[in-house]
């Protein structure tokens, strides 16, 4: 009787027995392929989400422009004011994007003068989209405001706050996602270049 040392098995010379081939590292290796298979599927698959999952839009308000303020002291004390805002809304998807109607409120000093409704919008992928509201404030009553009113008007900046609000959806293939944003600002105009000084926004 002579021993294999290559299978471990035993082997006669006139009666040979079959041997057993060793599985036990073929397992280890198929094992370890699956568990790299699997993490590298899991992987791609967070990716593709993280990727294609719809987002919000992005808003920035580009353009406040103070078109008319009209003082009225008769019969009583009141303001007219008239301004353009530019809105503009940014899609970041690798698909496009309709939104409904853009909301746009203004208050001064914490006083509430109106607010404002844009009509429907589209946004192509990975594009942005401006969005016009023109804002016209009649018959304000702003009387604890308007000393500061005047003063702001002298120094030639206006402060003022504003609330802009968009709703729409996303279509991928026969699936629609809801969308939102709301952003609130707070924006230093300029009454002599017609330009923004300075806004700071905070998503809410």
């Amino acid at each position: 009787m002579k021993i294999s040392k290559e299978t471990s098995c035993y082997s006669y010379t006139h009666l040979p027995w079959p041997c057993q081939p060793r599985t036990d590292q073929n397992h280890l290796v198929f094992s370890y392929r699956f568990r790299v298979t699997c993490t590298v599927s899991l992987l791609l698959l967070f990716t593709t989400v993280y990727i294609f999952w719809p987002s919000d839009p992005y808003l920035k308000i580009v353009r406040l422009k103070l078109k008319k303020i009209k003082i009225h002291r008769v019969p009583r004390i009141t303001v007219d004011i008239s301004m353009l805002l530019t809105l503009r809304v940014q899609n970041a998807d690798m698909y496009s994007m309709d939104f409904g109607a853009v909301d746009v409120a203004v208050s001064y000093r914490g006083k509430p003068l109106g607010h404002v409704t844009s009509e429907n919008g589209h946004v192509r992928a990975m594009g942005s989209s401006f969005v016009d509201a023109d804002l016209e404030f009649a018959g304000i009553g702003v009387l604890p405001e308007i000393v500061f009113l005047l003063e702001d008007l002298a120094k030639g900046t206006v402060p003022f706050d504003t609330v802009s609000e968009v709703k729409g959806k996303m279509g991928i293939l026969f699936f629609y996602f809801p969308i939102k944003a709301k952003l609130s600002c707070e924006v230093l105009v300029s009454t002599i270049n017609q330009t923004i000084v300075r806004q700071h926004c905070l998503y809410e």
